[in-house]
């Protein structure tokens, strides 16, 4: 989902941080009203940072990650995982990939957007106790879903604004090369989720985590 430096204009790239942090704005409010989500934010950007490091392959026009979106968003939430994202990134940037400073927008915006889609379509309806959607492994497969659609399509939008020509095909060979990506982080969703859940009587894993919201079957 990394878009290499230098192939976005640096207008394109302003408007795009400009963008990004609109979108961080927009979620401490949520902050405000529950401290709790800070340490979440702080464990959601760990994680997805370690994720990123631990597996990342070239491919195309971008690169293969692991991302963990939603194994973070269900354990920690939606504001938790948007800035987490955000801060994860940051991390990244400074601490292992300077050369990825200039494009902090660019791909924030490429994991956050498509969470607000799967936050706004599906997500919330499984966190939300009056419309009761229980969890389940096709439910994750559904968010999952929408999520690398969305990360597809941002990555499409990024190239198609880019200053170079990137074919059509590598694009789409990018898309296919994430499919087998998507079904693997479905099930460290289902599966985090499912061991997690067994404890969610602990008041720590309570307080910290967003389980005791959820249906289970």
């Amino acid at each position: 989902m990394h878009i290499e430096v230098g192939i976005i204009d640096p207008v394109r790239i302003a408007l795009a941080n400009a963008a990004a942090l609109s979108v961080v704005a927009s979620q401490l409010p949520a902050v405000v009203r529950n401290p709790l989500a800070v340490p979440k934010t702080l464990v959601s950007a760990v994680v997805f940072s370690a994720l990123m490091q631990a597996w990342h392959l070239p491919v195309g026009p971008s690169e293969l990650h692991l991302i963990g979106a939603t194994t973070i968003y269900m354990l920690f939430g939606f504001a938790p995982a948007m800035l987490g994202f955000a801060l994860g990134l940051v991390l990244q940037a400074f601490l292992f990939e300077p050369g990825d400073i200039p494009h902090l927008g660019v791909n924030a915006l490429s994991l956050m957007v498509p969470m607000i889609a799967v936050h706004y379509s599906f997500g919330r309806r499984l966190f939300d106790a009056k419309l009761r959607d229980r969890f389940n492994l096709g439910k994750v497969l559904r968010i999952d879903a929408v999520y690398y659609a969305g990360v597809s399509a941002m990555v499409g939008f990024w190239l198609m604004i880019s200053n170079d020509a990137v074919a059509f095909t590598d694009w789409a060979a990018w898309v296919a090369a994430y499919f087998p990506v998507f079904l693997v982080e479905a099930f460290i969703t289902f599966t985090a989720v499912s061991v997690i859940k067994g404890f969610r009587a602990n008041g720590l894993v309570s307080r910290m985590t967003e389980v005791g919201r959820l249906t289970f079957a």
